[in-house]
């Protein structure tokens, strides 16, 4: 599956009719999560998807916004609050924090989607066709691709968007006979097994004065007035600029790791964990590991390449070379063996430990030879 996400280019009636929809989809997820919660706390019984479903041709005849809105899109708020209380029964088994199902608030639903193309949504003539809605220009800047399954429209900061989920065959790439463990870090984002850091972007720490510029501004201004509707606005779009720049990093990394290697070993982290209970959490949070390593595998997957998650402990610890475990604190950043006499960067290291381990042996890959070396950052 890939998703092709476009700007769309409403008139002010048809940005109306938008906010309208996604306000009633609003009142109608809360709607289903108190009649649930009302249902097993008075009767003691649950309500499941089918029953919700089955009663929405008389909550419509009751209320006068929901026949504005297209039937499918209401069964999938329906759906969305079924996956969200599945979540939190498998979080109860699982024995984890439950987190039950919240009320969306004014602003806190901002996403509906057409489960089904074909029926309610369809592009037409360079414009996106929603049924309830209106023909709506696009900035169609690259065409679809395979099979289009889905579309959900979502606000963002600076306005409103199209995501269309479409089924693309793979593309696989020709074979290059060359495999590479990576191991992330916060003093280079990454560093590969043939020694190459990729410099950390720190796009949050970048943008960390405009930001708190912003929230200052924002602050300031009287609640319920125009002045902090705009200040919010400008707020939300610079926290959406961090975002974008983090993913277009990480985009551009992971399309050039891709592009030049077969096998791929990776770490297989707990970034929520981290990012709880690490004294670096914001640093880590900033780096996006989790994104990065999501669209790699996403990536890999379409270019027919092998992405192998492996267990991280000891590898910053044990020789490379010779296996032999040397103890060393985190901030010491250099690796250097009393048996074999290996000496190099620890992520380095490390990197070759994960390869070691996610099966990079077969590739031929070779181990360093020992000895410090000085390579200027790689700017992927």
């Amino acid at each position: 599956m890939k998703t092709f996400v476009y700007k769309l280019r409403p008139t002010p009636a048809q940005a109306a009719i938008l906010t309208e929809t996604a306000e009633t989809c609003r009142h109608l997820y809360n709607h289903a999560l108190i009649e649930r919660k009302t249902a097993y706390q008075e009767r003691g019984e649950s309500i499941g998807f089918a029953r919700q479903c089955a009663s929405l041709p008389a909550l419509k005849r009751e209320s006068p916004y929901l026949p504005r809105v297209h039937s499918q899109v209401l069964q999938d708020v329906l759906h969305r609050v079924d996956r969200t209380f599945q979540a939190f029964f498998r979080r109860v088994n699982a024995g984890e924090k439950p987190g039950y199902p919240r009320f969306k608030g004014k602003g806190w639903y901002d996403s509906f989607t057409y489960p089904q193309w074909g029926n309610g949504v369809k592009l037409d003539n360079r414009r996106l066709i929603l049924s309830k809605i209106g023909a709506l220009r696009l900035h169609n800047d690259r065409p679809l691709e395979g099979m289009p399954k889905t579309c959900t429209i979502v606000r963002k900061a600076d306005g409103w968007y199209a995501s269309i989920a479409c089924e693309v065959a793979p593309s696989p790439l020709p074979p290059t006979g060359k495999a590479v463990g990576i191991d992330v870090g916060l003093e280079s984002f990454a560093t590969l097994s043939d020694g190459t850091p990729i410099v950390n972007p720190r796009s949050y720490r970048a943008a960390e004065r405009k930001l708190k510029q912003a929230q200052r501004r924002l602050s300031r201004r009287v609640k319920g007035s125009n002045r902090r509707r705009k200040a919010r606005e400008l707020l939300a779009k610079a926290h959406l600029k961090v975002k974008r720049a983090r993913q277009d990093f990480a985009h551009k990394t992971a399309r050039t790791l891709v592009n030049d290697y077969d096998h791929i070993a990776v770490e297989q982290l707990n970034i929520r964990g981290m990012v709880r209970n690490h004294p670096l959490a914001k640093a880590i949070a900033d780096a996006g590991w989790g994104l990065f390593l999501r669209i790699l595998i996403a990536k890999a997957a379409s270019a027919g390449r092998v992405v192998v998650e492996v267990n991280p402990a000891g590898t910053s610890q044990m020789c490379a070379q010779c296996g032999e475990s040397v103890p060393k604190r985190l901030a010491v950043r250099w690796h250097a063996c009393p048996s074999c006499g290996c000496a190099l960067h620890r992520d380095h290291n490390a990197a070759l430990n994960i390869l070691k381990r996610g099966g990079g042996a077969a590739f031929g890959e070779a181990l360093p030879s020992g000895g410090p070396e000085n390579r200027e950052p790689c700017t992927l």
